[in-house]
């Protein structure tokens, strides 16, 4: 099997859809139900690699999941295959954060250039499903899991406060737990258009798995699309909201965690492996 045949078998498409919008979306939402987002490497010291094969490697032969710069490495890669032209953004993740705060650039979405326009497709951010946007100011979507997002253009480029911004609103808990309660708009992250280069998002994938007292490395998260809902996990909190009813229970232990993230959120952690995990030493 080819790389890309691989790729599709894990996200479940028997084949490769047409180069077009309607593709991508597909691949997108199949990719999100299908891999996890996950930081459990940090705290396993093993550190994150962000290289195409390591990437591959670990996330479709091996079955695990993976937080941004691991996803979205994976994705752009194989859209590529595709046959869909797409680069590397940096965002700031606002979500959660007070308005006037610029955290640094430590979250990487792409820009896909097809049938002349651009779009921006995100495969690895931990929240709910955000479909590809048409790169067009007041842009919006709305998902099965009752979350809608937005897209504004809203500064200049190279401004702290960002040239994009995503919005989203909808259910706090069709979330990984960063956004509050709210009955409107919320920011997720802002965006801007300039080049990145592979040292770029060396740089964040460094920061984001080494800073101490961050999100990544003082929590055990993951989280996934389901068809119908969201899935999180922090700690050992799980969280599953469908149809607008939410359910939360606490792992018991090891051998539920990795049960629980296997058949929740199709990591394939074995039982070893999370028994290491600092949350059950």
């Amino acid at each position: 099997m080819t790389e890309l045949e691989r790729y599709l078998s894990r996200i479940g498409l028997a084949q490769a859809p047409a180069a077009d919008v309607e593709g991508l979306a597909a691949v997108q939402l199949a990719h999100r139900q299908s891999i996890g987002f996950e930081n459990l490497d940090i705290h396993l010291g093993r550190g994150i690699r962000i290289d195409s094969s390591s990437v591959f490697d670990k996330l479709v032969v091996r079955g695990r999941g993976g937080y941004c710069f691991e996803q979205n490495r994976l994705y752009s890669d194989m859209l590529a295959l595709l046959g869909l032209e797409n680069r590397p953004l940096l965002a700031r993740v606002r979500l959660g954060l007070p308005e006037g705060v610029n955290p640094p650039r430590t979250h990487v979405l792409l820009l896909v250039e097809m049938d002349g326009g651009q779009w921006i497709a995100d495969a690895g951010f931990g929240g709910s499903l955000v479909p590809p946007l048409a790169l067009e100011d007041g842009v919006e979507t709305a998902t099965a899991d009752g979350a809608r997002h937005r897209l504004r253009r809203t500064g200049k480029a190279g401004s702290l406060g960002g040239e994009w911004l995503l919005e989203r609103a909808g259910p706090a808990s069709v979330t990984d737990g960063r956004a509050s309660p709210h009955a409107d708009w919320q920011a997720q992250y802002t965006f801007e258009l300039s080049e990145v280069a592979p040292d770029d998002l060396e740089q964040g994938n460094h920061w984001t798995s080494t800073r101490p007292g961050t999100r990544f490395t003082s929590l055990h998260v993951a989280s996934i699309v389901l068809p119908d809902g969201f899935a999180a996990l922090s700690d050992r909190q799980v969280t599953i909201y469908r149809q607008g009813m939410s359910e939360t229970r606490t792992i018991a232990d090891a051998a539920d965690y990795a049960r629980t993230l296997r058949e929740t959120f199709r990591i394939a952690l074995a039982d070893e492996e999370a028994a290491g995990l600092p949350l059950f030493a």
